[in-house]
C-alpha cells in the first residue's frame, strides 16, 4: 500500500513501538468479526476467538457470504469491526459507575450510521433506557433504521438530519456518544479511499466539524452525564488535542476506563487525559480512538410533562397491542389514521416534545399499518423482542425455503393445519418476516426494499452452518 508520506512521518513520530506494527499491519488483510445479538438472548458460538472487550463478540477465520445466511437477515448478530466492539465494555463500565439507580436513563448515539455503536450502547444499556439515535445523511440513515429496526429494540429512534439541532433539547440526555465524521486514517486497511483523500488540510477540517458537533451538543447533556467520543483515525489533532479542547473549554474530566487492560490497546499520546487508541498490528481490528468525559456538576435529565390531553387507543387498536405485545402495559399506545405505534410510557413525553426539535424517521415500534378494514403487523414487529411469542401462527422453512422468502416469493406449500390470515415465517425457530395465508398459498408481506437481490445459483447448496449459539 503506498501510504502519503506525511502520513507515514507522523505515525513514526509517536514512536518506532506504536508506529512500526501498525505500518507493518497495514499491508495485511483485515479481521473479520461478529457480535451475537443478546437483546434476543443469543451469545457467541465459537469461545475460541473471542473478541477481549466483547463478550458476545468474536472472529472467523474467513468472511462468509453474510447474505446468503438467515439468521444475518433475522438480525441474529451484527458483522463488526472488532475494534468498534469496545462500546460495549465502555458503556457497561459507565452504567454501572454512574447511572445504576437510572430508571428511564437517555442515551444520545449523535453520528449514528451504520449503527454497530449503537446496537452494542443497546445491549450493554438498562432495558428500559431510550437509545436516540441520529444521521445525517438520508441513506445512511435509512440503513440505520435498518439495522436497529433488525436488532429488534423497540425503545429506539431514529432522526435524520444535522446532530447539532439537539442542542435545542437542554439537559436531556445522560449520556452523548459522538463517533465524529473524521479523516478515516483507521480505515485505510479497508478503504482505498481513506488513503487518497488522506491530506493535513483533510484534517483541520475534521477537526474543526468535531469541534462544533461537540460544542453544539454539549448543552444537551445534563450535568454529571458523560460524553463518548470517538473516532476511527490517529491522528492527535482529531484524537488527544480534541479531548484537551473538550476538559479545557467546559471543564469535563476524562474518566479511566481500564481499556489498556486489553493485551495491545494503548493509552493516549501525549496527552494527561484517559484515552484509548487501537490500531491494527496491536489488535486484531480497525483503528479506534475513544474517550469518555464527565460534565461537571450533578443531576438529573430535564423532565417533560405528558399532555393531559392523553389519546385514548381505539379498542381494535388496543386489543391488537395486547394480544401480540409483551408487556403491552409499559408503552403508550399511539394511533394514526393508518398505523398503530408503540412507544415506551417512561419516555413517551420526551419523544412528543423532541419531535417538534428533530426529524425523526421512527419511534419506538410501528406495530401495525391500516391494511383496508383491518390492521396488519409490520416486518418491524416480526424481527422485534416486544413480539409476544406465539400470537401468531407461523410457517417453518428450511434453508432455501428461507432463501425464497427473503426474495420475494411466495410460499407454495403451506400445512393445512395453519391458521388463515397473518402468520410468521420462521427459520431456525425465529420469524424472518409476515406472510398472509389465503389458504393454498401464502402471500410474502417481507418489505420490497429489503429483499434480496441474490441470485439462487450463487447460494449455498447447504444451510450455512450457525455462527451463534442458540439457534
Amino acid at each position: 500500500m503506498a501510504l502519503p508520506a506525511q502520513f507515514v512521518d507522523m505515525l513514526r513520530g509517536f514512536g518506532p513501538a506504536y508506529s512500526a506494527p501498525l505500518l507493518a499491519a497495514l499491508d495485511t488483510a483485515p479481521s473479520v468479526s461478529v457480535r451475537a445479538n443478546t437483546l434476543k438472548g443469543l451469545q457467541a458460538k465459537d469461545k475460541a476467538d473471542p473478541v477481549p472487550w466483547c463478550e458476545a463478540g468474536f472472529y472467523l477465520s474467513s468472511r462468509p457470504l453474510f447474505a446468503a445466511d438467515p439468521a444475518w437477515h433475522q438480525g441474529l448478530y451484527y458483522v463488526q469491526d472488532a475494534s468498534s466492539m469496545v462500546y460495549d465494555t465502555v458503556v457497561r463500565t459507565l452504567v454501572a459507575r454512574y447511572f445504576a439507580d437510572t430508571s428511564s436513563l437517555r442515551y444520545l448515539d449523535a453520528c449514528a450510521a451504520p449503527g454497530g455503536k449503537s446496537i452494542a450502547a443497546l445491549e450493554a444499556l438498562p432495558s428500559d433506557a431510550l437509545l436516540v439515535a441520529n444521521e445525517y445523511d438520508g441513506h445512511r440513515a435509512n440503513i440505520l433504521l435498518e439495522n436497529l429496526t433488525k436488532a429488534g429494540a423497540p425503545n429506539v429512534a431514529v432522526s435524520r438530519g444535522d446532530a447539532c439541532a439537539y442542542r435545542r433539547l437542554p439537559v436531556a440526555f445522560d449520556i452523548i456518544a459522538v463517533d465524529a465524521p473524521c479523516s478515516g486514517e483507521g480505515m485505510m486497511r479497508k478503504e482505498a479511499e481513506a488513503v487518497a483523500q488522506w491530506s493535513p488540510s483533510l484534517i483541520e477540517q475534521c477537526a474543526a466539524t468535531q469541534r462544533h458537533i461537540v460544542e453544539s451538543l454539549w448543552e444537551a447533556l445534563r450535568p454529571g452525564g458523560v460524553l463518548i467520543y470517538s473516532t476511527c483515525t490517529f491522528n492527535r489533532t482529531e484524537n488527544e488535542l480534541m479531548v484537551s479542547h473538550i476538559a479545557d473549554t467546559f471543564g469535563a474530566k476524562s474518566i479511566e476506563l481500564g481499556l489498556d487492560r486489553f493485551a495491545g490497546v494503548f493509552g493516549g499520546i501525549d496527552t494527561p487525559h484517559h484515552c484509548y487508541r487501537f490500531a491494527p498490528g496491536h489488535v486484531r481490528g480497525e483503528g479506534l480512538f475513544v474517550s469518555a468525559l464527565r460534565k461537571p456538576g450533578n443531576g438529573t435529565h430535564r423532565e417533560v410533562r405528558g399532555s393531559s390531553a392523553r389519546q385514548k387507543p381505539k379498542p381494535e387498536a388496543k386489543a391488537f397491542a395486547e394480544h401480540h405485545i409483551s408487556r403491552p402495559e409499559v408503552y403508550t399506545i399511539q394511533v394514526s389514521d393508518d398505523s398503530i405505534r408503540l412507544v415506551p410510557t417512561a419516555h413517551a413525553a420526551f419523544l412528543q416534545e423532541a419531535s417538534t426539535k428533530v426529524r425523526f424517521l421512527n419511534c419506538g415500534l410501528c406495530a401495525a399499518t391500516l391494511k383496508g378494514r383491518e390492521y396488519a403487523p409490520t416486518h418491524a414487529l416480526a424481527l422485534s423482542t416486544a413480539l409476544a411469542p406465539g400470537s401468531f401462527g407461523n410457517i417453518a422453512t428450511d434453508y432455501h425455503g428461507a432463501m425464497s422468502y427473503l426474495r420475494g416469493e411466495s410460499l407454495s406449500e403451506v400445512p393445512p393445519e395453519v391458521s388463515k390470515g397473518y402468520v410468521l415465517a420462521c427459520y431456525g425457530g425465529r420469524p424472518l418476516g409476515f406472510v398472509k395465508n389465503i389458504g393454498r398459498r401464502a402471500n410474502n408481506l417481507y418489505p420490497d426494499a429489503l429483499r434480496l437481490r441474490l441470485d439462487a445459483r450463487t447460494l449455498p447448496a447447504e444451510a450455512p452452518t450457525p455462527l451463534i449459539a442458540n439457534l
